[in-house]
């Protein structure tokens, strides 16, 4: 039987671009290569693409991986074997279907010139671990959508929702979901008319709030705001990332300290979640430093839970899952009141951290399906999804 040709792509523009490694590189070292024939596919953080070689230097942390020359729009000198989809000076060579099953081909060049300049990347089922801007967001997965490759994850709908904490609370509320009070600001108001925009936050919400840009991830961006004194400085941070802030308020009260379980849903249609985690962080909150830098954060794999919350956190992870149209894997984020026990859905990771030690896998191995499964499961499920969607008729 015929292997099949998995395309780890990993890297990206955004700021998780070392976590994304982190997660290719426990990718590639657990999937199950009797099964899978793989290709690393990486993206330098100026968003250069790199086929397997210097893919794997990128992994490594080689910076000389970042030098090589790449494929332009039009540019029949680039190195052999260099990937067709790289970004050029003004715009991303867009791909096409291959003509028997989906390759990575350019849209400037002939075919003479793609045999002598560049070896398309052949493979049966995108696998991208990317993570934050630029990979979970839609914009991946719209170009995967335009080469008909199959992939692993959300389509893109639910990568634009899930990445947007705006919309994302949006689609939340709609759904009947619990969520914390927040507002969100935009960029160009907060510097325009600051006193304004701080009027708008503290009529609405009590100190202390969580400042946030609404588009990244892994906690970048992100501060708390005690006072009044501290919110400029916060909304500036987050300005650095993204057109939209989102304010949101804390739970649990001045003096308390919300509880942070999180729980993993794999599927299509029919997603299942798995048994709910904690994350009991070193610092004040689990931003950035807690999660990759400082140790001392813990996870509890159950979370100490009565049963009947375990099933509340499960049924509302599936229903978050289904809300924003996610598909694949996801991770969902709660915050639970110390004092009331009363359970805040907060956001969905539709691409979570993907290591080996990663809360996302950490959570399905404590409900039965260890890591390679997982892997194998979720390439199954970005095949299913795409045979799926070939039902659909796009002519009359």
């Amino acid at each position: 039987m015929k292997k099949l040709r998995v395309g780890v792509l990993f890297g990206g523009r955004s700021g998780e671009h070392e976590v994304s490694l982190l997660s290719a590189a426990s990718v590639l070292n657990a999937i199950d290569k009797k099964k899978y024939d793989v290709v690393p596919i990486g993206i330098t953080k100026e968003g250069r693409w790199l086929t397997p070689s210097h893919a794997e230097r990128l992994l490594k942390g080689d910076d000389s991986a970042v030098e090589p020359r790449h494929l332009r729009a039009g540019d029949p000198e680039a190195t052999y074997g260099a990937t067709v989809l790289a970004k050029g000076e003004a715009v991303v060579v867009p791909p096409i279907p291959g003509a028997n099953h989906s390759s990575l081909v350019p849209f400037e060049t002939s075919a003479h010139e793609m045999h002598a300049a560049a070896s398309p990347i052949d493979v049966d089922v995108i696998f991208p671990v990317l993570h934050g801007t630029f990979g979970e967001d839609g914009t991946i997965q719209g170009l995967l959508e335009l080469a008909d490759i199959p992939y692993v994850g959300a389509g893109v709908l639910g990568s634009a929702a899930g990445m947007d904490k705006d919309v994302m609370k949006k689609l939340f509320r709609d759904a009947g979901l619990p969520i914390v009070k927040h507002v969100t600001a935009l960029r160009s108001a907060w510097r325009k008319e600051p006193k304004k925009v701080r009027k708008q936050i503290e009529s609405a919400l009590k100190y202390p709030v969580f400042v946030k840009p609404a588009n990244l991830g892994s906690s970048v961006g992100i501060s708390k705001v005690h006072d009044t004194s501290e919110l400029p400085a916060a909304m500036d941070e987050a300005a650095r990332f993204d057109r939209k802030i989102v304010i949101e308020q804390g739970v649990g009260g001045a003096k308390g300290k919300a509880r942070e379980i999180e729980c993993s849903v794999l599927g299509n249609d029919e997603p299942v979640a798995s048994v709910a985690g904690e994350i009991v962080p070193i610092k004040e909150f689990y931003d950035y430093d807690a999660k990759y830098l400082a140790e001392g954060s813990e996870l509890i794999i159950p979370a100490k839970l009565p049963k009947a919350k375990q099933k509340e956190v499960q049924r509302l992870a599936v229903q978050a899952f289904q809300a924003v149209d996610c598909a694949g894997l996801a991770r969902i984020d709660f915050l639970m009141d110390p004092r009331t026990g009363k359970m805040f859905v907060n956001e969905i990771n539709t691409m979570p951290g993907f290591t080996s030690i990663s809360m996302y896998p950490k959570l399905w191995a404590a409900s039965g399906i260890a890591y390679p499964e997982l892997i194998d499961r979720l390439i199954q499920l970005g095949l299913q999804r795409h045979a799926e969607k070939k039902q659909n008729q796009y002519a009359r």
